[in-house]
């Protein structure tokens, strides 16, 4: 069933549960009892996101009373997404890039005229927890990898925290590791906001305060993941996207802005020089990852929640994963448009694949219009802000290649380049500490190289270059509805 979403029915999603309400209606919800939250919740998880399943809410978990639940694969599916973006839900891949290109840059534009909205009360005040009562392994924390450290609470978190300097307020996702009842590691890695944050009030002696929410509107989730300029909240874009403003409470220790209508927040302070060692865990790459040093400690002071609370959580670990599409979708549109903003015409689509964790495998599709665009349209790619972090290839495909179609593109590859001609190295481009080869050889520095593919026919024998051997579009389109009950149904 499909849902059309129109303006004034995207307001009514206020909270998590009104959006799995939205995706149960489109049939993509699917309720899991009895799991196990020792890696069972994580290994089903990460068999549903093989097959492209459902989100799954997680209920009555072993050891845990049922209404204690979890929800994974938010944001795995076309419609999914597109309803988080409160766009409908009647979306393919393309088409969800498209209707995405330029609206991050909007966004961000309108973010000055929505600030977070201060409430006295929200349902996250239902259970307030102080002192001695807190406990975070009331809530089922799942072990989601067999070989991770721990019970990772924080996978799809929304971060909280403000600058000491300026009172900006930065919203994150950042891996957290339970320690004991009472605290968590926090993994920020060098460079990102919060740690910027972090490190400018540790200069100055003073604990670190944030505020962690679990359970949330994924729209939240999403939006903490992707890059937002540096001073801008995430609250003023969340409420750009929504076109009204973020409900926000103060909590009750750090005053900081709490989503009003989470399911569970957790509050407290880092304090300078209090660490701790954390992991491995099951990174978005695919392989576990280390910390290289200790990592600081969360001290929980206070935890909210609402009745019957549910825990988002986004495993990361072999692609396809928990919020790989998600990352995939975004960074296309915003691959696209800063391909064309750099003065690269003819471009058809992009898509950054969900096997290289929307980083290392960049594709680009093109109209070819002159020698070398091809060549052009992939070192753009390569080295453009969205692009440039962490990546390992990119493929520049001829129009009537779909590239979110990893068959199509590689049939492309096979047929259309010759390696010794159309293959360019990149060399000491930006790489990550996260990658695989990186800590497998323990380099200094992460840098890394790129390869640059042209899977374009040849543009000096275009006229030349052989038709494909497939049938007219429209008669094939034809065929699939008069022999459906065969072909079965493409909707």
């Amino acid at each position: 069933m499909v849902i059309e979403t129109r303006a004034p029915e995207r307001l009514r999603i206020r909270d998590l549960r009104d959006w799995i309400e939205v995706v149960d209606r489109a049939g993509e919800l699917r309720v899991v009892e009895g799991a196990d939250w020792n890696q069972e919740i994580g290994g089903i998880t990460e068999l549903n996101n093989r097959q492209k399943g459902p989100a799954l809410l997680f209920d009555g978990i072993k050891g845990y009373p049922p209404g204690q639940r979890i929800i994974t694969g938010t944001m795995q599916s076309p419609a999914r997404l597109a309803a988080t973006l409160r766009l409908g839900t009647d979306f393919d891949n393309q088409r969800l890039v498209q209707a995405l290109r330029g609206k991050p840059q909007a966004w961000e534009q309108a973010a000055k005229d929505y600030p977070p909205l201060y409430v006295d009360h929200g349902p996250i005040f239902e259970n307030v927890l102080r002192g001695d009562e807190v406990d975070l392994t009331r809530f089922p924390v799942p072990l989601w990898h067999e070989k991770d450290g721990g019970r990772y609470i924080g996978t799809g978190d929304f971060v909280i925290s403000r600058d000491p300097e300026n009172g900006w307020v930065n919203c994150g996702t950042y891996r957290m590791m339970i320690h004991d009842a009472r605290s968590t590691s926090i993994h920020i890695i060098l460079g990102k906001h919060g740690r910027q944050q972090m490190e400018r009030t540790f200069k100055s002696g003073q604990p670190f305060p944030m505020a962690v929410s679990l359970g949330h509107d994924p729209l939240l989730y999403l939006v903490s993941g992707v890059e937002i300029p540096y001073g801008l909240s995430e609250y003023n874009y969340i409420g750009a996207i929504l076109g009204e403003p973020v409900r926000v409470v103060r909590g009750e220790v750090t005053g900081l802005p709490i989503p009003a209508d989470a399911e569970i927040v957790l509050e407290g302070w880092c304090r300078p020089g209090v660490v701790k060692n954390e992991g491995p865990f099951g990174e978005f790459a695919g392989y576990y990852s280390y910390t290289e040093a200790p990592v600081p400690v969360f001290e929980v002071e206070r935890v909210y929640h609402r009745n019957n609370p549910i825990q988002v959580g986004s495993p990361p670990g072999r692609p396809p994963h928990d919020y790989s599409y998600s990352k995939a979708v975004m960074r296309s549109a915003m691959l696209h448009d800063a391909i064309e903003k750099a003065g690269v015409p003819g471009v058809q689509g992009c898509w950054c694949d969900e096997v290289g964790g929307s980083r290392m495998l960049l594709v680009v599709a093109i109209q070819q219009r002159y020698p070398g665009h091809a060549r052009q349209a992939a070192l753009v790619a390569s080295q453009c802000h969205v692009g440039a972090y962490f990546g390992r290839y990119v493929i520049v495909v001829d129009d009537d290649i779909d590239p979110s179609n990893l068959n199509d593109v590689m049939w492309a590859v096979c047929t259309r380049s010759d390696p010794e001609r159309d293959i360019d190295i990149i060399r000491r481009a930006w790489g990550s500490k996260a990658d695989p080869l990186h800590l497998t050889m323990n380099q200094r520095l992460p840098f890394n190289s790129r390869a640059i593919i042209d899977a374009c026919r040849p543009y000096d024998y275009l006229e030349e270059f052989p038709p494909v051997a497939e049938g007219d579009p429209e008669y094939l389109a034809q065929l699939q509805v008069k022999w459906g009950d065969v072909l079965g149904s493409t909707a």
